[in-house]
């Protein structure tokens, strides 16, 4: 492949820099240059990637522009700044979307085209960097975009793992987990910055002395030291010139090379503590591993989480500004509790440090980070031996012990006898085996404490941080989660959003409550049709995918009914299985049945340990390979299971659902942005009144919504009489013929006892009450299927669904933290035009 010749520039034109100009013909000869002098290749050698990456380095420079320009503005005007640290940033590949940006999309498909090469192959060749689980790290990458776009001065703060999560492959129907080797070919989107390096402690013992001022004072004397390097991106906002920092940590040995162990012989010692420190940056934990035992879990969170601290600090002090007056100039949210350590990390900053009295320390410390939980499973609040803890981080437990002890005294004069009290508010758990309670840290450090959806906000308050709520009621507040209509509609869906677009113009990209427009298009024949072609298009596209990617081939006119995300029991993905045997028995029962055909999509993956969800996942394949290759079945039902969900599969799959299958357990989930995902492409949604479900029904309508299964105070009612799963088995025939189908081996080839730890758990335990939710989904499944036989309507359904969901911006919940937590303004950017003339460096 060779590039075409660039053509020959006109007269009377006005000069654009190649590394920030916007036109065609500049743009050409950017990638060009990038091409040769970056990438070191010439065409005739050149490989898509090559292409790619002289194309990333071109979007990159304009990137840079706005991004050092953001940098000036605000170290001349001394904003406040949040600092949102997460452990996890799944931002998904970043050249599409920062062409929707930047507004470039078209340009820059021109420039390329004209160049001889196809755009879509050139995106697709991104490595994803594989930086989190799912919605905890995909929330954090929406809500730093939309930090930029509201032009909130903003830095990211989270951990470079060389190895993100695992990429994921189907073998016999078993989840096999390969090594995501996101950074093998270079990451052009990053920026090191060694000299900005800080040192981080870790083990070792402390010390008391005495300073000049015969002031008592701790000293922590470290095992082992590690350097953290950061690395940073940037997050361009949609049409502003916003550009924050998403800066993550890499960890290095302070001294890569021990040469006195080397000139004895010790070759392995002479470079094992670099090998020892880059460990710790090395892979991304699954979230549903077992917490307890992971050190190497604890050394990441505090690793990132005082390379960050210690950066703010810095900032903070370089610009001239009191120590005294740090939280001022920074609010820090604490995503989840991976990153709670910082209350005492920073409490050790300023005491040990920089010499605080503790009081003075404590002031900033409170004043400085919000605390949002995530969860309502209470093994989910993170927790660490105490042993583990103090062999770790020694320093840090006699802080967190005297935080204790200073806010239990106080505990006490309000609670005067209530002993029960004292030791739920308690930082350490201490009634078996000590544990230093993380959530528990979060909450007494913190100025303020949000839960992330309308349900799961009053459930924080009414069950696992119900003593804090009661101590501090003015802490706590709901922030419904929300996602960035930017990739979530415009990247990933460009038909639907040039259709939309067309009808109300494009503002409601960046303002989504614009949406509301569409509705005074739902009586529109035309305009329904051609929503409906739409979707037909895309859903062909994804079973043209199918087909390439698994071998299964799909009917398009089929409801494609879609049930993707992290696989785990309280998210229910086998009542969804249930529901397929359902419709199986009763066509074998009845192989003329007039059924509405359906295909089952589904994806996601399961902790590498957690073997109930992996052998979920072998339960769908092993329905799917009987169901997909039973004649009775005339393709009347298909099942499918998509492997390696992430965010690039997220962009496919979303536009294509016709139905959104939402079905935890009432209770358990605290938001979900999957399910917004759907509803903002135009799916319906089968759901629970679970997490933001609520909200989205309340927006978009009952009636546009197909409601089942029990409600949140039903089942803790249920839970609390003593439920027993095997009375629902007994009294309903079709689940048990459901039930002892799998049992019996049908779907194993024979194996009776594959699937009977599953079988088991269902009928003596069934802590999510799939049996008590299961004929509640089934009547609701039908009404799916009778209302998808009304096509007309059924798009009427899907387009008012769109239209009500402006609501679920990460604008919005970003706007949201800003005016009732951060109190945080927005500073706009200017960017100068290009002066040839000026273009010189000048030092100065």
């Amino acid at each position: 492949m060779t590039l075409s010749q660039p053509t020959q520039p006109q007269t009377n034109l006005i000069i654009e820099d190649d590394r920030t100009g916007l036109k065609v013909e500049t743009l050409r000869r950017a990638i060009a240059d990038n091409l040769f002098y970056l990438q070191g290749k010439f065409p005739e050698i050149a490989s898509k990637h090559d292409y790619y990456m002289a194309l990333a380095y071109t979007v990159r420079d304009r990137l840079l522009q706005r991004w050092l320009a953001t940098l000036q503005t605000y170290l001349k005007q001394n904003v406040r700044v949040v600092c949102y640290l997460s452990a996890e940033f799944l931002v998904g590949p970043h050249l599409g979307n920062n062409l929707i940006n930047l507004g470039i999309y078209d340009q820059v498909r021109q420039a390329v085209e004209e160049s001889g090469l196809d755009l879509k192959e050139l995106i697709e060749q991104e490595e994803e960097p594989g930086l989190g689980n799912g919605g905890l790290g995909r929330l954090a990458a929406c809500y730093m975009a939309s930090l930029s776009t509201l032009e909130i001065p903003a830095i990211g703060y989270g951990i470079r793992y060389e190895f993100g999560i695992f990429d994921q492959e189907i073998r016999d129907g078993w989840q096999v987990e390969i090594t995501d080797k996101w950074l093998q070919y270079g990451n052009p989107w990053e920026i090191a910055h060694p000299e900005s390096a800080v040192n981080v402690k870790f083990g070792g013992h402390t010390e008391g002395y005495t300073d000049d001022q015969g002031n008592y004072r701790v000293r922590w004397v470290p095992e082992y030291v590690v350097k953290g390097i950061p690395y940073d991106t940037p997050i361009l906002g949609y049409k502003v010139n916003t550009a924050n920092t998403m800066r993550l940590w890499s960890s290095e040995a302070c001294e890569s090379f021990d040469f006195s162990k080397f000139n004895l012989g010790d070759y392995y010692g002479a470079v094992n503590d670099k090998v020892g420190s880059e460990n710790l940056t090395k892979v991304l934990y699954p979230n549903d591993e077992p917490i307890q035992g992971k050190e190497l879990r604890l050394e990441q969170q505090y690793f990132f989480v005082s390379c960050s601290l210690q950066d703010m600090i810095r900032i903070h002090m370089e610009d001239g500004d009191s120590i005294e007056t740090f939280a001022e100039k920074f609010t820090a949210q604490l995503n989840d509790t991976h990153p709670s350590i910082g209350v005492a990390e920073l409490m050790r900053l300023l005491v040990d440090e920089h010499h605080l009295d503790w009081d003075k320390a404590w002031d900033i410390t409170k004043k400085t980070f919000a605390y949002t939980n995530h969860t309502l499973l209470p093994e989910a609040l993170e927790k660490w031996p105490l042993d583990i803890f103090g062999r770790i981080l020694p320093r840090h437990l006699e802080i967190i012990y005297e935080i204790n002890q200073k806010f239990l005294d106080r505990v006490r004069i309000k609670y005067p006898g209530d002993e029960g009290k004292l030791s739920r508010l308690s930082l350490i758990d201490d009634s078996g085996e000590k544990y230093v309670r993380m959530a528990n840290l979060a909450c007494v450090g913190s100025y303020a404490i949000n839960g992330v959806a309308a349900l799961h906000s009053e459930l924080v308050k009414s069950t696992i941080l119900k003593d804090f709520y009661e101590l501090w009621p003015e802490k706590f507040s709901n922030v419904t989660n929300g996602v960035t209509p930017r990739r979530w509609m415009a990247l990933s869906n460009p038909r639907l959003t040039q259709l939309i677009t067309e009808k109300i113009g494009d503002n409601w990209i960046k303002h989504l409550e614009e949406l509301k427009k569409l509705e005074a298009f739902v009586d529109d024949a035309g305009f329904r049709q051609k929503w409906r072609e739409i979707k037909q298009a895309i859903k062909q596209d994804l079973a043209e995918y199918t087909s390439k990617r698994v071998g299964i081939t799909v009917n398009p006119e089929s409801i494609f009914d879609i049930l993707v995300k992290r696989i785990h029991e309280y998210k229910r993905q086998h009542l969804d299985v249930l529901h397929i045997i359902t419709l199986y028995n009763r066509i074998k029962q009845n192989p003329n049945l007039d059924i509405t055909p359906r295909t089952f999509f589904f994806g996601g993956k399961a902790a590498p340990g957690y073997f109930m969800a992996k052998l979920i996942i072998k339960l769908i394949t092993s329905v799917g390979d009987v169901v997909n290759n039973d004649p009775d079945v005339r393709d009347r039902l298909k099942v499918v299971f998509l492997p390696d969900y992430n965010v690039t599969f997220g962009q496919r799959v979303y536009p294509a659902a016709d139905l959104s299958e939402q079905i935890s357990t009432a209770g358990k989930e605290a938001s979900g942005t999957g399910n917004m995902k759907f509803s903002m492409n135009g799916a319906l949604t089968i759901g629970t009144l679970d997490g933001a479900n609520v909200e989205i029904r309340e927006v978009v309508g009952a009636e546009n919504f197909f409601l089942f299964g029990l409600k949140t105070e039903e089942v803790y009612e249920l839970k609390a009489q003593g439920y027993n799963p095997r009375d629902y088995y007994n009294s309903n025939p079709e689940l048990k013929a459901v039930i002892d189908l799998i049992s019996s081996g049908f779907f194993s080839h024979g194996d009776s006892g594959l699937f009977q730890p599953l079988v088991d758990n269902l009928l003596y335990d069934d802590p999510y009450l799939l049996l008590a939710d299961y004929q509640s989904y089934i009547d609701c499944q039908e009404k799916v299927s009778q209302a998808y036989r009304d096509r007309d309507n059924w798009t009427k359904m899907s387009i008012l669904n769109v239209a009500r969901m402006g609501k679920f911006s990460s604008d919005r919940s970003i706007q949201d933290y800003c005016d009732d937590i951060w109190q945080a303004k927005p500073v706009p950017i200017e960017i100068e035009d290009y002066v040839q003339a000026n273009a010189g460096l000048r030092k100065g």
